[in-house]
C-alpha cells in the first residue's frame, strides 16, 4: 500500500514538477535560432544599447517569450518543449508561468536574478506544487545560466529542477534547456 501511494504521489506530481523544473531553466540556455539571425544582421550596431553603455547588468530586465526544452541529464536528449513567460524587474526579482501544466497544479515560480559579468546571468526560482484535489505535494526549485545575445534581443539558459516533498526530502532532479525572445 506504501509503495501505491509513493507511485501515485510521484506520477501526481512528477509531470508537473519536471514541467516547471524545466520552466526555471528556460531562462538559460545557448543562443536560438533567432538571436542567430540578428547577430548576422548589420544595421550598424553592433551591440545592444544596454551593453554599449556598460550596463549589462540590466540587459535581462523586461518580460520574455521562452520555449523550454525539458531534456535527459544523462544524454542532453530532448523530452518536451513548451511555451512559458518570465519576468525580470529591476533589483533582481523574477516570476515566471509555463504552459506545461495547468496552474492548478502549480504556482508561478518566483525568485531572484544576478549578473556574473558580461552577458551572463544566474537565476534562482521556487514554485509549489499540488495534485489534482488541491492537496500540496511539494515545491520545485530551478537554477539555471542565461547568456544574454549580444543586441540583448534574445537569451539561452541551461539548468535544473529540484522537486521536493512536502516533508523537504528530494525527490527527483531534472534537466533543461530554454530560448527566449524579448516579449514586445
Amino acid at each position: 500500500m506504501k509503495n501505491t501511494i509513493k507511485n501515485t504521489f510521484l506520477k501526481t506530481i512528477g509531470a508537473a514538477a519536471l514541467a516547471f523544473l524545466m520552466l526555471a531553466m528556460f531562462a538559460l540556455t545557448s543562443m536560438s535560432a533567432q538571436e542567430i539571425s540578428d547577430e548576422g544582421k548589420n544595421d550598424g550596431h553592433s551591440q545592444d544599447k544596454s551593453f554599449a553603455q556598460g550596463d549589462g547588468a540590466r540587459a535581462l530586465e523586461g518580460t520574455w517569450n521562452v520555449q523550454i526544452t525539458l531534456r535527459n541529464c544523462q544524454n542532453n536528449a530532448a523530452i518536451r518543449t513548451f511555451p512559458a513567460l518570465t519576468t525580470f524587474m529591476f533589483g533582481g526579482t523574477m516570476i515566471g508561468s509555463e504552459s506545461a501544466v495547468s496552474q492548478a497544479l502549480h504556482t508561478p515560480g518566483h525568485g531572484v536574478w544576478s549578473h556574473t559579468g558580461g552577458r551572463e546571468f544566474k537565476v534562482s526560482f521556487k514554485s509549489f506544487n499540488f495534485d489534482a484535489g488541491g492537496n500540496f505535494t511539494g515545491w520545485t526549485i530551478i537554477r539555471l545560466f542565461a547568456l544574454v545575445n549580444p543586441r540583448g534581443t534574445g537569451y539561452e539558459s541551461f539548468g535544473n529542477a529540484e522537486v521536493y516533498a512536502p516533508n523537504g526530502n528530494l525527490l527527483f532532479t531534472g534537466c533543461s534547456t530554454t530560448t527566449a525572445a524579448r516579449f514586445e
